[in-house]
């Protein structure tokens, strides 16, 4: 209830600027036309309508300016108003004022109250600079993509930043997610719920994720969902599992999925806190773990370092090649002629 009484004094704010033809003389509103002469009815018509743009034009100059009175009007506490107000103003380009009161009342409109559109903005405040059109078509996508009423909001609430990515790119992950990874519609909205920044991550990165997780760890599809994997970094993955692989605890499954000790569950791997990770399935000590993490980050970067050699050694041996060929049409070139 209380939020459909913002949204009726934000949309009563945008429509402020309608003209009130309550300021047409009055005896001109009780005259009809018939009983004026075709001139005089034709120039009084054309002076109102000639007067209307002006009118608009001044009135919606007005409403797009944002006050502390406006911000009250909307539901929101005076120190939550003043925040808005200091924030707005701190920005610069002018976008966030032009587009502040359209982007509140689309946020009104999906049903957050003052409270949490405050905290929403806090945390990002890009999205003072996003207009309204572009916020409603990311609502309206996410809608299609399977976020229902409640999950929206709660998505929205707890990682705002989706709002600010272009539809585009959040076609491009979910694209992904479908064609490569293979999760199925219903997954793919269960990703991007619980692990919406998700629509950030570069593409090589997530799809090495899922690889790894799917190939190396023999972890399928619905278990990947299940635990929120994506919420989880390659490295924390890759750190956890191999210190588990390398103290005998985890094996990858052969091609029929087999294994010859019971693997511990992604969820019960991932979900649980450093130290319990360490006592109850790794069975270890904090300082084992601690060594292996800069062993381990050692052979990463030497792994990277090779790799890169690997790659300049190639991009080399190429460029040689190429020289050689254009050696070898030279000189054939050249044997050419001499025999003419």
């Amino acid at each position: 209830m209380g939020t459909r009484v913002v949204v009726l004094q934000v949309l009563r704010q945008k429509l402020n600027y309608v003209p009130n033809f309550t300021s047409i003389p009055v005896q001109f509103k009780t005259c009809k036309a018939s009983n004026l002469p075709s001139s005089l009815s034709c120039r009084l018509l054309c002076s109102v309508s000639n007067q209307t743009p002006s009118l608009l034009q001044h009135n919606k100059r007005n409403s797009a300016e944002l006050s502390l009175r406006s911000l009250l009007d909307m539901g929101f506490t005076e120190y939550q108003a003043e925040q808005l107000y200091d924030s707005v103003s701190r920005m610069k380009g002018g976008n966030a004022a032009k587009h502040v009161l359209s982007t509140l009342s689309v946020l009104f409109v999906l049903g957050l109250n003052p409270t949490t559109v405050h905290k929403l903005l806090d945390k990002c405040p890009e999205l003072y600079t996003v207009k309204d059109v572009q916020l409603q078509q990311r609502i309206t996508q996410l809608r299609h993509l399977g976020l229902v009423e409640g999950s929206l909001q709660r998505t929205v609430s707890h990682y705002p930043k989706i709002l600010t990515v272009p539809m585009k790119s959040v076609k491009s992950v979910v694209q992904f997610l479908r064609e490569k990874c293979l999760f199925t519609t219903q997954q793919v909205a269960e990703i991007l719920r619980d692990s919406p920044a998700v629509v950030l991550e570069d593409l090589d990165q997530l799809e090495y994720k899922f690889q790894y997780v799917y190939f190396r760890m023999g972890v399928k599809q619905a278990e990947m969902v299940k635990c929120r994997l994506f919420r989880f970094s390659l490295d924390n993955v890759r750190c956890r599992h191999t210190f588990l692989e390398r103290r005998g605890l985890y094996q990858t499954p052969d091609k029929k999925g087999q294994t010859t000790i019971i693997n511990p569950k992604l969820d019960g791997i991932l979900n649980v806190d450093e130290a319990t990770f360490i006592a109850d399935v790794a069975q270890a000590s904090p300082e084992e773990y601690d060594v292996f993490q800069k062993l381990l980050a050692r052979e990463w970067k030497e792994e990277e370092f090779e790799h890169g050699s690997i790659e300049s050694y190639s991009e080399e041996d190429e460029e040689e090649d190429d020289e050689e060929e254009e050696e070898t049409r030279g000189k054939s070139g050249y044997n050419k002629k001499k025999k003419k």
